[in-house]
């Protein structure tokens, strides 16, 4: 439920309104915009109260209209917040007009091989380094990441060559040593609906790029959003990274581009797009990749390796140094057709 006050509302009718919204004992979002304000009521109110409290509120002093929310989701909603969301983090921002590149390898394995990957990030004016240290792996036998070992690797290579660093976190109580490691904790496609680690990042207050699972609705993926938002984190990333695909001959996963520019519309939050894991195939990435600008995504993330071939894992869609540079130009072209830049 959204309380639209008046242009000429004064402070004091403002806080009627949300005195009268807490005494009841729901939240009140205090929402500026433009030429007035709006109080919106994140939370969930109970089907006997929705009438009442929408009859009460209609007649308080400085009350142009009282509307309800359609979404089942508030924060991460449009209707709650109008403008677009951008996420700064150490002056790199997201979501604005600017589409930033995040570039790595899919595991950090060596202080050697992260430091080639970000020397070729750099070069190609990637703003943010990849590589995993944790690593949810099918199988029991495959690389599980240097773990803490890891970790360090990407922090020093990352503050040695200027780059924001990304990895992905697993479980709860790993948030605080991943978030004291890196700039944006990644929350996978596989722990989407991981609730407990939802709560710990949301409560981390750290930066969070979260990925849509492959078989989530995207009011689903916005509801897990909205975990981090409710629990005051405002610093969140939306990353499709592709779903289930009708033929696995031809492709790892289907990267869903109607889900860019729709999350655009419906949600204020920052929108990335992973074609990488999209399709999961490396000749085929960059065309993806252009897509994904064109489609209106504030981010690509790609998978580069120094050597794809030795790849401990996802080598198969990762670039080479030399592809991700030859990529760079046809980004900015893109971008550039659609009045933004890359």
């Amino acid at each position: 439920m959204i309380v639209v006050m008046s242009v000429g509302a004064v402070e004091e009718d403002i806080q009627q309104v949300i005195s009268a919204i807490e005494a009841r004992g729901l939240s009140a979002l205090r929402m500026p915009g433009g030429d007035r304000v709006a109080v919106g009521i994140p939370s969930a109110i109970p089907p006997d109260m929705r009438e009442p409290l929408y009859q009460m509120l209609s007649v308080l002093s400085g009350v142009a209209h009282v509307a309800h929310v359609s979404r089942p989701y508030k924060l991460a909603s449009r209707e709650f917040h109008r403008a677009d969301t951008v996420v700064e983090i150490k002056g790199v921002r997201f979501g604005g007009q600017h589409i930033q590149i995040m570039t790595g390898p899919c595991s950090v394995e060596s202080l050697d091989q992260m430091q080639a990957a970000a020397e070729a990030a750099r070069a190609a004016g990637a703003r943010v380094l990849r590589g995993g240290a944790f690593k949810p792996r099918t199988s029991p036998y495959a690389f599980q990441g240097l773990q803490d070992k890891g970790l360090k690797i990407l922090q020093q290579v990352g503050r040695e060559h200027g780059l924001l660093t990304i990895s992905e976190v697993m479980q709860p109580d790993l948030v605080p040593l991943v978030a004291s490691h890196v700039d944006i904790l990644q929350i996978g496609a596989r722990n989407m609906q991981n609730f407990p680690l939802l709560i710990e990042a949301g409560k981390s207050g750290h930066p969070v790029m979260l990925k849509r699972g492959p078989s989530a609705t995207l009011d689903e993926f916005l509801l897990a959003a909205e975990y981090l938002l409710h629990y005051n984190n405002s610093k969140v990333l939306l990353c499709e990274r592709g779903v289930h695909p009708l033929d696995r001959s031809y492709a790892r996963n289907t990267l869903d581009l109607n889900a860019v520019p729709v999350l655009k519309e419906i949600s204020h939050l920052p929108v990335i797009a992973d074609p990488s894991h999209g399709i999961g195939i490396s000749r085929h990435v960059p065309a993806m990749a252009l897509a994904s600008v064109a489609a209106g995504a504030d981010g690509i993330m790609l998978e580069m390796h120094p050597n794809p071939r030795e790849a401990l894992s996802d080598g198969a869609q990762s670039l080479t140094p030399g592809q991700l540079l030859a990529l760079m130009p046809r980004l900015r072209a893109v971008a550039a057709a659609i009045g933004r830049s890359a």
